[in-house]
């Protein structure tokens, strides 16, 4: 065989080229082909699955006809929310009535080929692997928010292959039953975000005060953070983390071209206000909502916090605020008058606190409302400075300081002095100012209504729901003392007795068979006595002598028969003349109710408080059908004896007792004065025609209010504080007298008619049949001696 050919590097001779074996493709064709058909088998064992299982997964008819959880919500008549019951806290909206910007959002926090994937996203299941591969295992997920939603609805959350798989079958089927919109706006109303809060219509209220439509961009990318885990990235419960959750979120909206670069760098450097205090109720109607919650469950005991009804209640937000004010005023006031007890607690500062620590004491004293807990940080008697919940640090001087004046001094006692480390109680008086003050041990109630028609206007049960929620206004059984004299004097009327009677207010010795237990020597306030006098005289300066003597005269078996026409218990008001003196048993309700009969003519009432209740959609379920006064089958006392007693409650704040209510300017109040045995219970019940009124204080466990706490000073300014509100541009309202009663001048001395040409005579109301004989027809009787006429119903004691 002759020579090859040439080249350059074999010495000219061109070498040809062996060719390679190509055996070693056999040793790995043979792996890929089990691989390629161990993959055929596992796709064709996977079909085989789906085919088994996809039809026995749930119905998606639970989304088709999604039914959210809705709380019960309680509103004022004038559409005000008071009170909201259920286990998630929830505020369902519309697909078209979520801003572009929240859609957004949450698109770039969950899902941004959302609207591109058939429920599963294939690209995203790729880069979640991919990039838990780098990450060395840390576990990305790639769940779609359809996935999402068949999670939430349909399994659980723990973590493996076959609740995957499950949800990947259902997101399908829910993509195949359900539109893009529809699936997200169930997500939307659906996922929990933290704090009780379902949606993200509620956790815009929740967290930042408003209405999901005016989230701002800021405020939508933290929102939309929170589903991949609430309580990690809770702005309230972390709000570092919370942070670093919004400004990723921020940045995937840039990335996306949801926003500009702009509303990027204006949205990291939003500052959040993120409330702490969750109580989205524009008025304090604690007491209220919980009576309603209480009927309604009673009424609906298998829906009630979950199916959206809404109850709309008697009360009006003008009216709750004016009450809710006006009994804090006054008991703070009463706290005032009684001195400073000395802090709450004490705790050791370290010499540096930080804002943790501060907030970690405070966390165990939670404020109501504007009485807020404060851990004092330096104290002397011209200064003290406070940390406040929430990082505000505070400086309380001047008059401020005067109501703990004496535990400021370095004299006071070690556990009474206001110093470093003490936990105190402090109230803004306005603007920057603050006071020192304390978390009040009295209690207090107040309770208005409609006497025409029964409707409450105003409840407030205690001074404050979040620290007692025994609702004083319903529950609380006291002794009504003077207050309930109007209803023993009414009872006289009807006994032949008339406002000019005289009787006389001299102590008086009531045997042990009269009271049902000892003998009683009762006493007038401050021990004062002042002779024969009318009884509008008498009720009006609350002579207790003369109410004695009235109900021994007519009998205290006839009263306690008789009070039951005011809707009283007779079995809480033995027969016995300590009756006289209101020793028996009330509750605030149903005071308002009696004094009721005397505003609106002499007809009971039945106190309501629900107006209507609708369902989720409006559609009305209730509605209150009142009885009105007018209504002859609720009469209960003649008009007469209305009218009359009205003009007695009339005097009794014209110039009685109650004299102080004058300060409001109008002509047109009545009311009663009530002070018990001791000082324990004060009280003022009163009226205008439109409007009744009750307020009460006292302490749970009964004990002293203290000397001179009478109704006058300690219940009536927290009268006084509502009406005036109350009764603001209502015109003043007079009443004539009804048919049968007459007016007649009298001799203000003897109660008798005077004679026609007299000077000193004084009109005075009496029942045609009742009208008093003329002075001058009877024989004369001695100045000092006691008179006893009951030929003519004139009874003189």
């Amino acid at each position: 065989m002759g020579p090859g050919p040439r080249n350059a590097y074999n010495g000219g001779l061109l070498v040809p080229k062996k060719i390679p074996s190509l055996k070693w493709l056999r040793w790995f064709a043979l792996p890929f082909a089990l691989l390629a058909g161990l993959a055929v088998v596992g796709a064709a064992l996977a079909g085989f699955v789906v085919l088994l299982a996809y039809p026995n997964l749930p119905s998606i008819e639970v989304l088709t006809a999604y039914q959210p959880k809705v709380p019960l919500r309680v509103y004022t008549a004038d559409g005000a929310l008071i009170g909201e019951f259920g286990e998630e806290r929830r505020a369902v909206v519309r697909i078209d009535a979520v801003p572009e910007i929240m859609k957004q959002a949450i698109l770039a926090a969950e899902d941004e080929r959302f609207y591109r994937h058939q429920g599963v996203d294939y690209v995203g299941v790729i880069r979640a692997a991919y990039s838990n591969l780098l990450a060395g295992g840390k576990r990305q997920g790639a769940s779609t928010i359809t996935m999402q939603v068949a999670r939430n609805f349909f399994l659980s959350s723990e973590k493996t292959l076959t609740r995957k798989a499950y949800e990947a079958l259902l997101a399908f089927k829910i993509e195949a039953g359900l539109t893009k919109d529809e699936i997200l706006e169930i997500y939307i109303n659906q996922i929990y975000l933290g704090q009780r809060a379902y949606g993200f219509a509620a956790a815009a209220q929740i967290y930042f005060g408003r209405a999901l439509a005016d989230v701002s961009v800021a405020e939508a990318a933290m929102l939309a953070g929170l589903p991949k885990a609430p309580s990690s990235f809770n702005p309230v419960v972390n709000p570092r983390r919370a942070k670093q959750r919004q400004l990723y979120v921020l940045r995937r909206m840039r990335e996306l071209g949801y926003i500009t670069d702009e509303q990027y760098q204006m949205a990291q450097a939003q500052p959040l206000v993120v409330r702490r205090d969750f109580d989205d109720f524009s008025v304090h109607g604690e007491y209220v909502a919980e009576m309603v919650r209480q009927v309604l469950y009673d009424r609906y005991p298998d829906e009630v916090y979950t199916s959206g009804l809404r109850v709309y209640t008697t009360i009006t937000k003008r009216d709750q605020e004016a009450a809710y004010e006006a009994l804090r005023r006054g008991v703070l006031d009463y706290e005032r008058r009684h001195g400073y007890r000395g802090p709450e607690s004490y705790v050791q500062l370290p010499e540096k606190a930080s804002d943790e620590a501060l907030e970690d004491v405070l966390h165990e004293f939670p404020d109501y409302d504007d009485i807020r807990a404060a851990v004092v940080l330096q104290a002397s008697s011209k200064e003290v400075r406070a940390y406040l919940r929430g990082g505000e640090t505070i400086a309380v001087k001047g008059e401020g300081l005067r109501f703990a004046a004496h535990a400021l001094d370095a004299k006071a006692p070690p556990n009474r002095r206001v110093r470093r480390g003490a936990v105190i109680r402090v109230h803004q008086q306005g603007r920057g100012t603050w006071e020192i003050i304390q978390v009040p041990e009295v209690e207090a109630a107040l309770v208005a209504l409609d006497p025409i028609t029964g409707a409450v206007r105003a409840l407030v049960g205690g001074f404050d729901f979040s620290r007692n929620k025994y609702n004083h206004v319903t529950q609380a059984w006291r002794q009504p003392g003077s207050s309930f004299k109007p209803f023993i004097y009414s009872a006289a009327l009807e006994k032949g007795f008339t406002v000019a009677t005289v009787v006389n207010d001299a102590p008086v010795v009531v045997e042990a068979e009269q009271t049902g237990g000892q003998v009683w020597e009762p006493k007038n306030y401050e021990d004062t006595y002042e002779g024969p006098m009318r009884l509008r005289t008498a009720l009006a300066r609350s002579k207790n002598m003369v109410s004695i003597r009235v109900l021994q005269s007519i009998g205290p078996q006839y009263a306690q028969d008789f009070i039951k026409r005011f809707g009283f218990d007779a079995a809480r008001h033995p027969p016995y003349l300590t009756m006289a003196l209101g020793a028996g048993s009330v509750s605030p309700w149903q005071m308002a109710r009696a004094y009721a009969v005397f505003a609106n003519g002499g007809y009971l009432v039945d106190p309501y408080l629900v107006e209507r209740i609708v369902d989720d959609r409006g559609n009305l379920l209730a509605q209150a059908q009142p009885a009105r006064a007018g209504d002859e089958s609720l009469r209960v006392i003649d008009i007469r004896n209305a009218f009359i007693m009205n003009s007695l409650l009339h005097d009794v704040v014209r110039y009685g007792t109650g004299a102080r209510a004058n300060a409001l300017g109008r002509g047109d109040l009545s009311g009663k004065t009530g002070t018990t045995n001791d000082y324990v219970d004060a009280w003022f019940a009163g009226y205008q025609p439109t409007l009744v009124s009750i307020a009460w204080i006292g302490f749970d466990q009964p004990k002293k209010l203290g000397r001179h706490e009478t109704g006058a000073r300690a219940a009536l300014p927290i009268w006084m504080g509502y009406m005036g509100e109350a009764l603001k541009g209502v015109p003043e309202m007079g009443a004539d007298p009804p048919e049968g009663v007459v007016t007649v001048k009298i001799d203000p001395a003897t109660g008798l008619q005077a004679p026609e040409n007299s000077e000193t005579g004084q009109p005075e109301y009496f029942y045609r049949e009742n009208i008093p004989p003329p002075s001058d027809a009877l024989p004369p009787v001695p100045n000092e001696g006691m008179r006893l006429i009951d030929r003519v119903r004139n009874q003189l004691f």
